[in-house]
């Protein structure tokens, strides 16, 4: 099982909106740069917009950034988008026997080991900012551009 790839698609909508600044970023625009289906585009441009990143206008198309992208972190992203609920990055498995050591004692065993990796994770993504994001993906374009 993986993170859910709304996070990715939140990453993609906020770096093409600031790539795009200049330009009317739709949710059809945006869909098809992810190559996706336009409500799934509004659905995340929701989350996006309830979490204070984005913005929209009724009656007038396109999204807007609401932050500077220095100042919105990957962790924000991930956040706003609900990938995991606090402290649940890992399930653990419901009901072991517990007439089995094992089964008696592994929630009390990982519990801990998964909080620890999952405070390790959003650490890491709060060390990101979507301005790096987006200085990686021009840096990224320039050099494809080299040919």
């Amino acid at each position: 099982m993986s993170i859910s790839s709304r996070f990715a698609v939140g990453i993609h909508i906020l770096a093409l909106i600031e790539i795009n600044k200049d330009g009317v970023s739709t949710s059809e625009f945006l869909a098809e740069s992810v190559n996706t289906n336009p409500a799934l585009i509004r659905k995340i441009t929701g989350m996006l917009r309830n979490a204070g990143l984005v913005k929209t206008r009724p009656g007038i198309a396109g999204v807007e950034l609401a932050k500077n992208l220095f100042d919105v972190t990957l962790l924000d992203v991930y956040k706003s988008v609900n990938v995991v609920q606090e402290n649940e990055l890992f399930s653990i498995h419901e009901n072991p026997n517990p007439d089995c050591p094992v089964g008696r004692n592994i929630q009390d065993s990982i519990v801990q080991q998964f909080s620890i990796a999952q405070a390790a994770l959003e650490k890491v993504l709060e060390n990101v900012t979507m301005e790096d994001m987006v200085r990686d993906i021009i840096e990224k374009e320039k050099l494809n551009n080299k040919c």
